[in-house]
């Protein structure tokens, strides 16, 4: 078993959501969905990480590109991303760490896995700085 990977006590986790409703063409009716599977693996692989925290949701709304993922953090910007499958739990790890290691959530684009460049669905703005105006500007 793999040691957990620490970090200081003050540091919240990254949430990694992902649609488990989420189906992949070819997937058998009467088998776990590919957005169940890609939690599954996703959750088996969190345990060896303190600073990563996978919550299951039923719909992130992206069904043209299924498996949907986000990166969520009630300070940082929100990402979602498009089309991963549970071969991509290493990627997914990855760069859930990366945004860890953000103050913003922002990772620079050369930064991230090539999955992550061309994967992004959308991106919604810290709940503080949509809270602060109504034009949602800082």
């Amino acid at each position: 078993m793999t040691t957990p990977v620490s970090r200081p006590e003050t540091a919240r986790p990254t949430t990694v959501l992902v649609c488990v409703n989420c189906r992949r063409e070819g997937d058998a009716e009467d088998a776990p969905r590919a957005g169940r599977r890609l939690h599954d693996a996703l959750a088996a692989r969190a345990e060896t990480h303190d600073d990563i925290r996978v919550v299951g949701v039923e719909c992130l709304s992206v069904c043209k590109r299924p498996v949907t993922i986000g990166f969520a953090d009630e300070a940082k910007w929100t990402y979602l991303y498009g089309e991963f499958d549970e071969t991509a739990v290493d990627e997914i790890v990855a760069t859930a760490r990366l945004y860890g290691e953000t103050d913003d959530g922002l990772i620079a684009w050369k930064s991230r896995p090539v999955a992550f460049r061309r994967g992004v669905v959308g991106r919604i703005p810290p709940f503080a700085v949509a809270a602060a105006s109504p034009e949602g500007r800082p």
